[in-house]
């Protein structure tokens, strides 16, 4: 989830150009809720900042009402990750991309990492 068009779109040649099947992209949380109750995607990238919204706050929603797991929910931003780390670490999301380093390989890296922490800390993965 993106309210960037331009950067929508390319984030969505990149990631199917990689191998990665998008089914859906919306602009906003009201959005986001509707296309993921529906679509029921592996995984959900959701900016941070989403102009008048709070990325953080649709990801506790898409958690929350539309029951995506944490390992299907990874915030994405321009900004760097050490400006949010702590609201990062609070949300139910898996994780952090930078927006620059977004691609299929970065995406099932932090899964792998967030389902093998999960494991570790004696949790079910997509838990």
């Amino acid at each position: 989830m993106d309210d960037n068009p331009r950067f929508a779109a390319a984030a969505r040649g990149l990631l199917t150009g990689s191998g990665i099947s998008v089914v859906g992209v919306a602009s906003t949380g009201a959005e986001a809720l509707q296309r993921a109750a529906e679509l029921r995607p592996d995984v959900a990238l959701v900016d941070i900042d989403l102009g008048g919204q709070s990325g953080f706050d649709v990801v506790r929603r898409l958690h929350r009402e539309a029951g995506l797991a944490p390992s299907q929910l990874i915030l994405i931003s321009s900004y760097d990750e050490q400006d949010f780390v702590e609201l990062i670490e609070a949300s139910p999301a898996v994780g952090f991309l930078s927006k620059t380093a977004l691609s299929a390989a970065a995406i099932r890296n932090l899964l792998t990492r967030g389902d093998e922490g999960r494991r570790n800390a004696g949790e079910t993965p997509g838990r």
